[in-house]
């Protein structure tokens, strides 16, 4: 069926506005929705992904149409808008990776907002029928997509939530402003709003990246992908990387405003354990670094943010690997402590000057002297503390094994509260 499009008047105009880039949440969901897709069996892929492809112009759906399929960019660019094509409001752009109308495979309601081609685009499908096909022949993946779409809607209502604050506290911070004070505490407000915006133009093309590479997965012959593993492996890697730096520097932000809920949900730890070292696998073979892991039988479930505890492990082990040098060993050791789990990283690396411990977990704080001196901007470690503390938990750091290297260890309850977080 040939597909309905917009004039070129009206495709000049469109191109002539500034579109926002994406948000936040919808590359987070693209991002966990890609990862598993790629994982999934070629067959469960055949069956599940369709292919449609739409010209410069084209209008893939309307505004109030009816929803049934979801959709992911494989090649191209799209607008996201609302309104008269004339004079449209642009809610934003969708480029390669990033995932479409996703709703629609739980939703039985019409289209929010139309979606038109601002060039050539080819498109992944997926059908609420083969979806729900899915589910049926395949409950542990179809409750783990369904887990992130309703995570998605959570994170739409704790933004609704937060901007409404922010608002209020707005309005009491303005009519304040009247000593030097209060005004030095705005000009910071105004660097960490710059940061911010730094951050948030960082995390569209990371997004982008790391989606186009999940696509690759996907759609290369297995063949090609094998031939090219090592690369594949690297981008994969770094992506990771990229994105647990962005989001450490903006949740520490949020963290401190308290502008920050808690997700909890029940994690079968010993699986936990195992995807966070499969993460960073592909880095410590490169420096010829052992990986460890020693999770206690008598651990099963434990329930908290699975999203923010991965971060945290995952800060720790990147931050072992970077300072352990080649041929040294990491250990990942989980084991119970009464009503808490106690996770610890131990490290072969130079370890830590006893006087520097009390400050390592600080914003900003790096090690100098004869010590290597630790890179970036400090703030692996101070998100982990806050992230740690946000669960009810405590995180210290103490010599390794026989005084060699360094031992993280953080502690936090086999069962985190849920609801705001305030740590001013």
């Amino acid at each position: 069926m040939t597909a309905e499009n917009i004039t070129p008047e009206q495709l000049i105009n469109l191109n002539s506005i500034p579109i926002p880039s994406s948000k936040s949440s919808n590359s987070k969901l693209g991002n966990s929705f890609l990862r598993v897709l790629a994982n999934a069996g070629r067959g469960t892929l055949a069956q599940l992904l369709g292919e449609s492809q739409y010209q410069s112009g084209d209008i893939i759906f309307k505004e109030g149409d009816p929803g049934n399929t979801m959709y992911i960019v494989w090649s191209g660019r799209v607008a996201v808008v609302k309104g008269d094509f004339s004079a449209p409001t642009v809610l934003g752009s969708r480029g390669v990776g990033e995932v479409i109308g996703e709703m629609a495979l739980l939703e039985n309601e019409v289209r929010s907002a139309s979606v038109i081609a601002l060039e050539n685009v080819r498109l992944l499908t997926i059908t609420r029928e083969s979806f729900e096909r899915l589910l049926s022949q395949n409950p542990a993946m179809g409750l783990g997509i369904l887990s992130m779409l309703s995570a998605r809607l959570r994170a739409s209502d704790d933004a609704r939530k937060t901007s409404s604050r922010a608002e209020s506290q707005l309005v009491k911070q303005v009519s304040q402003l009247q000593t030097e004070k209060q005004k030095l505490m705005e000009l910071e407000r105004i660097r960490q709003d710059t940061i911010d915006l730094i951050v948030h133009d960082l995390r569209h093309p990371i997004s982008s990246l790391f989606g186009a590479v999940k696509i690759l997965e996907m759609v290369l012959p297995e063949e090609v992908l094998e031939e090219n593993k090592q690369l594949i492996d690297i981008a994969n890697s770094n992506c990771d990387l990229l994105q647990l730096m962005v989001e450490s520097l903006l949740d520490v932000a949020r963290m401190e405003e308290g502008n920050f809920y808690l997700n909890i949900r029940s994690i079968n730890l010993h699986a936990f354990v195992q995807e966070s070292v499969n993460r960073v696998r592909f880095l410590a073979g490169m420096e010829n670094i052992s990986l460890e892991t020693d999770v206690s039988v008598d651990l099963a479930v434990i329930d908290a943010d699975e999203e923010k505890l991965h971060r945290i492990l995952g800060n720790l082990l990147h931050n072992a690997i970077k300072f352990t040098p080649g041929g040294g060993q990491i250990q990942i050791v989980v084991t119970p402590n009464g009503n808490k789990v106690r996770f610890a990283v131990i490290d072969t690396g130079p370890g830590i000057p006893a006087d520097s411990r009390a400050h390592i977990f600080d914003r900003f704080v790096q090690l100098d002297g004869d010590r290597p001196r630790r890179g970036g901007f400090g703030l692996g470690l101070a998100f982990c503390k806050i992230a740690v503390e946000a669960h009810g938990g405590t995180i210290w750091v103490d010599p390794g094994v026989n005084d060699v290297g360094s031992k993280f260890t953080f502690e936090i309850p086999l069962s985190a509260e849920t609801g705001p977080i305030s740590l001013r």
